[in-house]
């Protein structure tokens, strides 16, 4: 059994029961679960999307361009994790529809960040920590670092 917590986790597991294994696997926040994806897996996904994302600053918006050298917002999105290894759909609003929604306070690099107006998703971007997304805004733009402009804002996390 391996786990991603803590650089002191793995020594202690490795030296500890089976049972004290699972209880010290607990720490971190995350629980490890057979056949289940674990938190740290997620987050491994998250990070070499966003890593992937930040790789594409400059690459100029093309609207319905899913890379590798031109994109919309949400094909910049779908790009990014399909090479980190999930899939998601075409559309920001399909995006939106298939992540598991969290709250603002629960967001972490590498959670997708939603722009709706009403109960329509119109934008979406790659969060990277300190209030900004990776994305590849509109027309005559490229792809960018850019703080988060609106309150009108839902985040969900790949599964």
């Amino acid at each position: 059994m391996t786990a991603q917590v803590g650089t002191h986790v793995p020594s202690l597991i490795a030296r500890a029961s089976t049972a004290s294994a699972l209880t010290l696997a607990v720490v971190g926040g995350g629980m490890l679960v057979p056949g289940a994806a674990s938190e740290a897996e997620a987050a491994t996904h998250a990070t070499k999307a966003l890593q992937i994302a930040a790789s594409k600053r400059g690459a100029p918006y093309k609207y319905g361009a899913a890379g590798p050298y031109r994109f919309d917002c949400s094909g910049l999105t779908l790009y990014s994790y399909k090479r980190a290894g999930k899939s998601l759909p075409r559309t920001a609003q399909a995006q939106y529809n298939k992540t598991r929604h969290i709250s603002r306070s629960q967001r972490q690099r590498g959670d997708l960040v939603f722009f709706h107006h009403g109960r329509s998703v119109y934008h979406v971007g790659i969060y990277a920590g300190a209030n900004k997304i990776w994305h590849s805004p509109k027309r005559n733009t490229v792809v960018r670092l850019e703080r988060i402009w609106s309150k009108s804002v839902w985040y969900g996390r790949v599964r």
